[in-house]
């Protein structure tokens, strides 16, 4: 990728390379940061599920999208496959799941709740 600036299309096969780096986010679920720190103001970030892996029901306090770049991602709107953008309204809420796995881009415009969650 260039310096200042993010190429979906790099982005999208650089993820699967063995040496990109992923930290830990929920079970199952690692997170790369592209800016933003999640808690205040935007953000964007690449989700890695594993097969079976799940996000908990969270609410959104802003807009949230969600390009799926690899695999697929279950919620309860239906199953959504590579190349499918989800844009999830403020004030909803819903959890996600991916059976076989998967990697997404998402943009946060503010923070996400997750109230069944302590801390």
């Amino acid at each position: 990728m260039n310096e200042g600036q993010i190429v979906l299309s790099e982005l999208s096969q650089r993820v699967l390379a063995s040496d990109f780096e992923w930290t830990a986010f929920r079970p199952g679920v690692d997170i790369h940061r592209l800016y933003g720190d999640g808690q205040s103001g935007p953000a964007a970030a690449l989700l890695h599920y594993e097969a079976g892996a799940a996000i908990p029901y969270h609410r959104h306090q802003g807009y949230e999208h969600i390009f799926i770049l690899h695999g697929t991602q279950v919620d309860h709107r239906g199953t959504h496959r590579a190349g499918t953008l989800v844009v999830n309204l403020p004030g909803t809420g819903h959890e996600v799941r991916s059976p076989d796995g998967c990697v997404v881009l998402v943009i946060w415009e503010r923070r996400v709740d997750f109230p069944s969650c302590a801390g």
